[in-house]
């Protein structure tokens, strides 16, 4: 689910940014590393970026000879956010189809249990669709706790799918 991790990034830094002043300069790289945090979105082996705890070093800066820019190694740790299969999760119901339903967990939104993974459960269509069993349901909105059966990544997308389901003890609405 959450992992802790040490990674090595280049930052940077226009011409117009660079002051004698070490904290401005200190300040400037920080603002551009979350900046590029922000972009970057997800990798296949790590997830989902969510925060960079501690900036451990910033190297020396490496002047680019067309632009004037300066290229700053820095390393820094961070938290992401990754599932894996067998992992058991809880989601947020945000779409219902006649074939299943759409999960929201965490930065995921992509995550699809089919109706043939919902042991006992019927699909009720209407203006507001719900998936009834004899003791509970399944509806928009509501949290579901589930087993991840596989999960892909799409590069293009920079963006993780998964397949869940309701197999096993405890699993289900919550």
């Amino acid at each position: 689910m959450f992992l802790q991790s040490q990674l090595s990034w280049n930052v940077i830094i226009p011409p117009e940014s660079l002051d004698s002043n070490g904290l401005a300069l200190q300040k400037a790289i920080i603002i551009r590393l979350m900046d590029d945090f922000a972009a970057k979105k997800a990798t296949k082996d790590l997830g989902y970026f969510l925060a960079v705890t501690t900036l451990d070093k910033i190297g020396e800066g490496k002047i680019r000879e067309r632009t004037g820019d300066v290229l700053f190694p820095v390393e820094f740790s961070c938290i992401t956010f990754k599932i894996f299969k067998g992992e058991v999760l809880e989601g947020v119901v945000h779409k219902i189809l006649k074939h299943g339903v759409f999960l929201r967990c965490g930065p995921m939104d992509k995550i699809y249990l089919s109706h043939q993974k919902m042991p006992d459960y019927r699909y009720v269509p209407g203006e507001n669709p719900i998936f009834i069993s004899e003791t509970s349901k399944i509806e928009k909105d509501v949290t579901v706790r589930f087993m991840v059966i596989g999960e892909q990544y799409v590069e293009a997308e920079a963006d993780f799918r998964a397949v869940v389901g309701l197999n096993g003890d405890f699993l289900g609405p919550v």
